[in-house]
């Protein structure tokens, strides 16, 4: 088969038509980048075959956006000396022609054939090798024969659905090279397995258990042979029940003689009465220990307090410990200051002469470049006196609004700053006055209390942020301290927010919040208003102006300043520096006459410049240290003054003899108590009343155990007399005579059943070796073909195929020498090339078997190394020889040595 023309219109990205004629008969390369269209031509390939002209399921053909369109394909395609020509349209004006011609070559003088509609599609079906759908779109099941040979884009490695969608084709190509030996491997043998496998499956299932009658008749034997042991047990159990009889009535006349739970019970209360003797001393022990867990918590208490004492003993050592090493560091830091001052005015010194150095040559340089700039100035300033004559008024009202704008502009950043101190002081005050100490006071009338400097009288509250007094009259005086540590935190941190807030007020120059508020609202209507002159001034003058006239008298400022800073330059470059060398070190001293090099200088300026930093950086921490060790000094000395004062005071000793007395009472009263428990314990141990509770409970249960097993023997004498006068009329012995005699006629029916399923399974092995063998006899074509595309990809190589002719495993010698290897564990590259290579072996086999062949691939081989792809390009032009084959790539550059013209998409006439 070979395809001679491709049409398409209105069909994807094909809008106009797109033609492909003359097409080659053995590879054709069509070649265009990526949205180029290639796929959409092998799509309207497809279309052309296996969708129904009829099919409302093909929407994907219409160009986008365009519902209105009718997709149209037209093929032209040559086989058996016939020339045959397909026009089929879709969606729109639906229609499928088909006209079969013979070529002028032939010697048949048959007349043209032409068919439409369903006929035309069935016929193509059938020439191919694929069906169509019932309804819908077509899928893969239905491509048959095209679906193996027509490979979509990154499909070459997807092989088993294809060849299993065209596995009916494939056996009937290999059945016409085989004959009916064909026809036995792939069909006529199915009905004999079948008929065997039928009657197989009647007895047995896919397991190889029971099935059917032969199933019925097992559970029947099973079922007989139960109730034969069923029988045999219950003979067996009536003979034993007569032999428990004779035993329970001799230990029925000993219970009514012996009566052995009266002793029991006895037992059982001597025991109790041991038991509640010792309960009475575990209550009085309980009560004892119970004394211990208050006189535990009081000991507890004074080691606290004692504890307490002496923390604060080893606290103050840790006091002196601290002040001094306090005084230690303090000494050590005032010791470096000297030198520190030295480095520091060395540094300064160094930095004024490499400064001095810098403005020398600066001078140097400033003159030239004011000597240039001043004769520009007078250019610029002759031009700019004939333009500034209009727009004064706005202007000189814009200069008066811009100072007032100099005038009240205020820190934005110090302002957000401000306002967010003010707020946090706020919230802070809510905060003291929710933790602070709250005084509240009813006095009778006439009666007043003075608290601090606050006069009290009457009722009502106060609230307490710092350490007060309150005087008693005729009584005394209360110190009243409030809070704790949060309280001393908050008060810190309220005056650092004080503090930061009149630092900010004074920074912005404010006497408070509102008044920094308005000074803001002031600047933004100025900055408005400003604004509104800027355009206005704008209107007046659409080149600048007013900006003209600022050049000019900034131009005229600059021209005298630069005037009087090249006179005063040049004079100064006439006289000799001051020498601010003399306590720079020798390398940076130089002689001022000579000329400097401003870049040389100005480095030599940073140098110095650095250096002066890392001394003032060195003075600044030293001090901030010095200062922070001064402090540490004196807050040590006075923690260490007040602990000592503390622990020497008379009361303090007083009270720590008084604990040390109280414990040693208490120590005593605990050993008194804990000797009177031990002992009591003893007694109370060695009565064992754990085993006491046991005796009780073991010859009580022991009394009523005997007593009701005598009960229950006689139960049971009674009911067994009664039990064995029944079971005497059953005729127990006549029913297992019965049940014997249907267990042997089951057993035959079962062997015979059984015999016969294994016949039959036997006879199924048979039947699939034998087919085994000729389906081997029937892959020899197929393989010899795969085998002559194998040798060029993989020399010595092998792949062998299953059943349902599907390559399985390749064979290949390696590093290890020979491996066996399945196709899904290779590569994707791998099995894509071995992918194609079967393919091809399927379409030498068709065409021998005079079937139409069309190898079409889309993108293939693109995850192919060089080497590989090397190889497969021989595979593939030795294929072009016997087959026509359609390649569409995005890269040509890789098939230059493919020996085809390549054809590029965008350069194919439309029509």
């Amino acid at each position: 088969m070979q395809l001679k023309r491709l049409r398409v219109a209105q069909l994807r990205r094909f809008q106009q038509p797109l033609e492909l004629a003359d097409l080659a008969p053995g590879i054709n390369l069509i070649t265009g980048p990526n949205e180029s269209g290639k796929s959409t031509l092998v799509r309207a390939i497809r279309a052309a075959f296996f969708e129904r002209h009829r099919s409302s399921s093909v929407t994907d053909l219409q160009p986008h956006g365009d519902s209105s369109a009718a997709p149209e394909v037209e093929l032209e395609f040559c086989w058996q000396d016939q020339a045959w020509h397909l026009n089929k349209r879709f969606l729109a004006r639906k229609r499928c022609d088909l006209r079969i011609d013979r070529l002028a070559s032939a010697a048949s003088t048959e007349a043209s054939e032409a068919l439409n509609g369903d006929e035309a599609e069935e016929r193509l079906a059938e020439l191919l090798g694929f069906s169509h759908p019932g309804r819908g779109a077509s899928k893969a099941e239905h491509w048959g024969i095209p679906g193996l040979l027509w490979i979509e884009q990154g499909a070459g490695h997807e092989l088993r659905e294809a060849v299993a969608h065209a596995g009916n084709h494939l056996h009937s190509a290999l059945g016409g090279e085989l004959g009916e030996l064909g026809e036995v491997a792939s069909s006529s043998g199915d009905a004999i397995l079948q008929a065997v496998d039928t009657q197989k499956k009647a007895l047995l299932t896919a397991t190889g258990r029971p099935h059917g009658d032969y199933k019925t008749q097992q559970q029947a034997l099973e079922e007989q042979r139960r109730e034969l042991t069923e029988l045999d047990a219950r003979i067996t159990a009536y003979r034993d029940q007569v032999d428990r009889l004779a035993t329970l009535r001799q230990q029925h006349a000993e219970d009514q003689r012996d009566k052995p739970w009266e002793a029991l019970r006895a037992q059982q209360h001597a025991a109790q009465a041991q038991l509640d003797q010792v309960e009475q001393l575990q209550q009085v022990q309980r009560h004892d220990e119970q004394q211990r867990g208050p006189l535990q918590r009081q000991l507890d208490l004074l080691r606290d307090q004692l504890d307490g004492f002496e923390q604060q003993r080893k606290t103050l050592e840790q006091r002196q410990v601290a002040e001094q090493k306090a005084r230690d560091q303090l000494a050590a830091l005032s010791a470096r200051e000297p030198a520190l001052a030295e480095a520091l005015a060395q540094a300064q010194a160094a930095y004024q002469a490499a400064r001095a150095r810098l403005q020398q040559a600066q001078r140097q340089q400033r003159r030239d470049s004011l000597q240039q700039t001043l004769a520009q100035l007078a250019q610029q300033l002759k031009a700019l006196d004939h333009s500034l004559t209009q727009a004064r008024k706005v202007q000189a009202e814009l200069l008066e609004q811009r100072q007032q704008l100099q005038r009240d502009q205020i820190d934005p950043h110090l302002l957000e700053e401000l306002r967010h101190a003010e707020q946090a002081r706020s919230e802070l005050e809510i905060r003291r006055q929710g933790i602070a100490t709250r005084v509240r006071f009813e006095l009778r009338p006439g009666q007043q209390l003075t608290l601090g400097n606050t006069t009290l009288a009457d009722s009502g509250e106060e609230l307490l942020l710092e350490p007060a007094e309150l005087l008693i009259p005729e009584t005394g005086r209360l110190q009243i301290i409030p809070g704790g540590e949060d309280l001393s935190a908050l008060a810190r941190e309220h005056q650092r927010l004080s503090e930061r807030i009149s630092a900010l007020r004074a920074q912005l120059k404010v006497a408070d919040l509102i008044e920094a508020e308005a000074r803001a609202a002031s600047e933004q209507t100025l900055t408005a208003k400003i604004q509104a002159n800027q355009a206005l001034l704008s209107s007046l003058a659409p080149e600048g102006i007013e900006l003209l006239a600022q050049q000019q008298q900034a131009l005229r400022q600059q021209q005298a300043t630069l005037g009087a800073e090249l006179e005063a330059t040049s004079e100064s470059l006439t006289k000799k520096p001051a020498d601010h060398t003399r306590s720079a070190t020798p390398n940076q001293a130089l002689d001022a006459d000579s000329a400097l090099d401003p870049n040389q200088a100005e480095a030599q300026l940073e140098t110095a410049h650095q250096a002066l930093d890392l001394a003032e950086k060195a003075q600044k921490d030293h001090q901030l240290a010095l200062t922070t060790a001064q402090s540490e000094a004196r807050s040590s000395a006075n923690e260490r003054q007040r602990l000592q004062a503390e622990l020497e005071a008379p009361e303090r000793q007083t009270q720590l003899h008084s604990l040390n007395q109280a414990l040693t009472d208490a120590l005593a009263e605990q050993q008194i108590l804990a000797q009177r428990i031990e002992a009591r314990q003893q007694q109370i141990e060695a009565a064992r009343p754990e085993i006491l509770k046991q005796d009780v409970g073991r010859f009580a249960s022991s009394a009523e155990q005997s007593e009701s097993a005598a009960r229950a023997r006689e139960l049971e004498l009674n009911r067994l007399e009664s039990h064995l006068e029944a079971l005497s009329a059953e005729g127990l012995e006549e029913q297992r005579a019965e049940c014997q005699l249907a267990c042997e006629q089951l057993e035959r029916a079962v062997h015979e059943l059984e015999r016969r399923a294994k016949a039959l399974s036997l006879l199924q092995t048979l039947l699939r070796q034998q087919r085994q063998a000729l389906t081997q006899r029937l892959q020899a074509p197929l393989q010899t073909h795969i085998n002559r595309y194998l040798s060029l990809l993989f020399p010595h190589a092998g792949l062998s195929v299953d059943e349902q002719l599907i390559p399985h495993q390749i064979t290949r010698t390696g590093n290890a020498g020979t491996e066996h290897e399945l196709i899904d564990s290779l590569s994707f590259g791998a099995r894509e090339q071995l992918g194609l290579i079967s393919r091809f072996a399927y379409a030498d086999l068709l065409q021998q078997a005079g079937q139409p062949t069309l190898i079409i691939l889309d993108d293939a081989l693109v995850h192919s190394d060089s080497h590989r792809l090397a190889q497969m390009k021989r595979i593939l032009f030795d294929a072009a020889q016997r087959h026509q084959v359609l390649l569409f790539t995005c890269h040509p550059e890789h098939w230059r040595d493919l020996g085809a013209a390549p054809r590029e998409l965008f350069s194919e006439s439309s029509l």
